[in-house]
């Protein structure tokens, strides 16, 4: 009875999540997003780190339709070009004689798709380890580009002042801004869980130790230790392993507050009928709370989980900006963004600044539309009715 019980309310807070519109809109913004950055050699028209000719600071490139002779969409050769020296401006050279066709799946630069490479010490050392990039996966070759022009550049969204294109970077970049607040929640809410489970289950001595420390990590600035460990981390890295490090130290701290409310649920949990029977049974303490009680609290961690990843890609947006997270040439949302800082760019080249905030901005508010429909489809007394 208890299972078709359960399963009906599975199926019942599955259809009600089906029926949230801005749940379903979230959710289908974050699977695309995801889904073009895990494919982003496949789905970038150009390599992120080449500048092209006489391309910097291009505005996003003027689509043309059914001119006389030509059908379809496409664009003409844009550079920049010289300067005025009495005006100081700098138009735009259109090579109007060799039109380029817009097309799906065209061949363009080769790459290799899914390819896999990790930053893995080397050298164990407290005072200077050493990290390299270790090839996990080769990846698939390949040549096929979902979008291109056949001919010259077609710059979707423009160019940077290093003349890359800024649509190739957006998709690279997300790599870092979206994977972020994978890694931060894998570390963090399993510490979590884990500390707040055995605090409330044991409770006594053991207890007031796990909280008292948890307060202390609670009262920690994360900013300033950011800038502490910025400091300190060895010179000899990457920006992408330095950033790595930074996100894997913090997410020992952010734990302290799920461990919290983990711990007030097993206070509650502990008591009931099928932990008491457990205990009976003869089942260890660590196995009760781990098989028994910590999945009772899966529908919190979830919805935690969810409204806590928009918190990671936002810190990453702000360490980037300030200069302690991803650097260039490496692309991220974040550091794409600390172009802001210049009013001139503001002004002058507003599509460097508006693409990366736009992400941002529609991602964190994809995870909370996200997490308010599952908080909605998970909560019991919705169940019941």
């Amino acid at each position: 009875m208890n299972g078709q019980n359960l399963g009906f309310s599975s199926m019942n807070w599955w259809r009600r999540l089906k029926t949230n519109t801005l749940a379903r809109l979230g959710a289908l913004v974050l699977i695309t997003f995801y889904l073009a950055v895990i494919a982003a050699e496949f789905v970038a028209p150009y390599n992120p780190y080449a500048s092209q000719l006489d391309g910097a600071l291009l505005p996003p490139t003027q689509i043309y339709w059914n001119e006389p002779g030509l059908m379809g969409p496409h664009v003409y050769p844009t550079i920049q070009g010289p300067i005025d020296l009495q005006t100081g401006d700098r138009k735009l050279l259109v090579d109007r004689s060799k039109p380029s066709p817009i097309r799906f799946f065209v061949q363009g630069e080769p790459y290799r798709l899914f390819q896999i490479k990790l930053p893995l010490p080397t050298q164990f050392s407290l005072t200077n380890p050493k990290f390299d990039e270790v090839e996990v996966f080769p990846g698939i070759p390949g040549t096929l580009h979902l979008f291109g022009t056949e001919g010259g550049k077609w710059n979707l969204l423009g160019t940077d002042e290093q003349a890359r294109d800024q649509f190739s970077r957006l998709v690279y970049g997300g790599r870092i801004s979206l994977s972020i607040g994978l890694v931060g929640i894998a570390i963090s809410f399993p510490l979590g869980m884990l500390v707040g489970g055995i605090s409330g289950y044991f409770g006594g001595w053991t207890d007031v130790i796990l909280m008292r420390l948890v307060e202390v990590l609670m009262t920690i600035p994360s900013i300033y230790l950011l800038i502490a460990l910025a400091a300190v981390l060895p010179t000899g890295l990457s920006s992408a392993q330095r950033f790595l490090l930074i996100i894997l130290i913090t997410s020992f701290i952010r734990w302290a507050g799920l461990a919290r409310v983990i711990r007030g649920e097993v206070l509650s949990l502990k008591e009931r009928e099928f932990v008491q029977a457990a205990r009976a049974m003869g089942g260890r303490s660590l196995y009760i709370i781990l098989r028994h009680i910590l999945p009772q609290t899966a529908t919190y961690i979830i919805i935690a989980a969810t409204l806590s990843i928009p918190d990671f890609i936002v810190a990453e947006s702000v360490l980037s900006l300030i200069g302690l997270g991803i650097q260039q040439p490496d692309p991220s949302w974040g550091n794409m963004l600390s172009l802001a800082t210049n009013a001139s760019v503001l002004v002058l080249q507003p599509w460097l600044i508006w693409s990366p905030a736009l992400l941002i901005i529609l991602t964190v508010l994809a995870f909370n539309l996200l997490g308010d429909g599952l908080r909605d489809a998970l909560d019991p007394r919705s169940l019941e009715r």
